[in-house]
């Protein structure tokens, strides 16, 4: 499915209407823009391009940061035999999602998607399908409403909490400002975990070029939008009381690396540290 075919409507299923808001640039259209889709819309590029300007650069953390997400749900579901992922800040779903990953690898895969944007709303009702053996579903959520989410019926019909989940915060929270007390947000994510579930996490980071990305910063929040680039030092923090895995939290370039990773890619061009660790 592409282009505008995902915006047509299911046959036989009623859904409430959906504002894409299409005169903003949105974050996810954005990013989908700067990793070469076609579902975005002027706003949208004009911002990214806007972006790009400020950071030539800009292209690249999303391509590598997509690979990062792949090379996390295949280690998650081969070599630690996850087989329950809960994703939040989905983002418009760009192939391969998680589902199609881990469901490649193990078909009873049960996948629960949370976003709470219209546009990534449109696009979970149009592709997020399970394999007949799995499970996928979809909450309507920010990720600040760490209740709305934990309490949703999808997630309680689809999660066994008896049973290890991946959290999947996949370049999502340098878009919680301090003021929304992002460290106790994943906290409370990860309290509400069984043993042996673990945290998969990447960010923008500004160590390798500061200046570059407040510009950036700057040119979202004239479009209300916050973005907050962090050091290795403050995103460690998200993992505390968690056991990283090797090799640790890397560029995400250097996570577990295959040939899918542009090894000419330098750290200051890709800017996104990335991990993932066990709860004990």
């Amino acid at each position: 499915m592409s282009g505008a075919d995902w915006m047509k409507p299911k046959p036989d299923v009623a859904y409430e209407p959906v504002d894409l808001q299409t005169d903003r640039p949105h974050p996810a259209r954005v990013y989908d823009f700067l990793l070469g889709g076609k579902d975005n819309f002027p706003a949208d590029r004009a911002a990214a391009e806007a972006g790009l300007k400020a950071n030539p650069n800009s292209r690249i953390p999303p391509r590598e940061n997509r690979n990062f997400l792949r090379r996390v749900v295949e280690y998650l579901a081969t070599e630690q035999g996850v087989r329950q992922f809960l994703d939040i800040g989905t983002g418009i779903p760009t192939s391969p999602n998680v589902h199609e990953i881990a469901q490649g690898i193990a078909p009873e895969s049960r996948i629960v998607y949370v976003d709470n944007d219209p546009i990534v709303l449109a696009h979970a009702r149009a592709l997020l399908t399970s394999k007949p053996e799995g499970r996928t579903e979809y909450i309507d959520a920010d990720l600040r409403d760490v209740d709305r989410i934990l309490n949703a019926p999808q997630l309680r019909q689809a999660i066994d909490f008896d049973q290890p989940v991946a959290l999947m915060l996949i370049a999502i929270m340098h878009f919680v400002g301090d003021a929304d007390k992002p460290y106790e947000v994943v906290s409370q994510l990860v309290d509400a975990l069984p043993s042996g579930s673990f945290l998969a996490l990447s960010h923008l980071t500004g160590d390798f070029d500061q200046a570059a990305w407040d510009r950036v910063a700057a040119i979202y929040a004239k479009q209300g939008v916050t973005m907050q680039v962090r050091s290795h030092e403050e995103i460690a923090q998200f993992f505390t009381g968690l056991e990283l895995v090797e090799p640790g939290l890397p560029i995400v370039t250097k996570w577990r690396p295959d040939a899918a990773v542009d090894a000419n890619a330098t750290d200051t061009q890709v800017a996104v540290y990335g991990g993932v660790a066990k709860k004990a």
